[in-house]
């Protein structure tokens, strides 16, 4: 369990609501801070996008890995746009949700776009996502999920 979002409610990309406990146990999880309206977010999100259809839908067993999406839109029409639009199909805190400033202040997020990868316990592994992404492609997933301290499955 992530203990960063307990007690809070995600959504995925069909409105449906999540119970972050479950969705997000045993799971490397990268919160992604992002906006519709942010020209390097737009740029980095298929890439994003590519990363996790290759680990999580197309593996198997599928990776330990998932996302979720912290709106720096300018509201929740624009946010659910660019969702729908351009990310893949992983979680999203609700714009409504205020706790998304808590996350903020808490992974120091002066700009967007910002990965930052977290353990179970919340502790960040790395808040160079992005980057460790575009560098080093699938490979950073190996060492984020031994950072990561949790059970594998994962034989990529």
């Amino acid at each position: 369990m992530v203990e960063v979002f307990t007690g809070r409610t995600l959504v995925n990309k069909d409105g449906e609501l999540v119970d972050p406990d479950e969705a997000l146990r045993n799971k490397v999880v990268g919160i992604y801070f992002s906006a519709g309206w942010c020209p390097p977010c737009r740029d980095f999100t298929p890439v994003l996008c590519d990363f996790y259809t290759e680990l999580v839908e197309e593996s198997d067993p599928p990776a330990q890995l998932e996302i979720v999406f912290v709106s720096s839109d300018k509201s929740t029409d624009d946010m659910v746009e660019y969702y729908h639009d351009a990310h893949g199909d992983w979680l999203a805190l609700p714009w409504t949700d205020e706790y998304k400033h808590e996350l903020k202040q808490r992974y120091k997020i002066t700009a967007v776009p910002k990965l930052v990868i977290v353990k179970q316990s919340g502790d960040v592994i790395t808040d160079k996502g992005r980057k460790q992404i575009r560098d080093r492609g699938l490979a950073c997933f190996r060492s984020w999920l031994e950072a990561a301290e949790i059970f594998q499955n994962f034989k990529g």
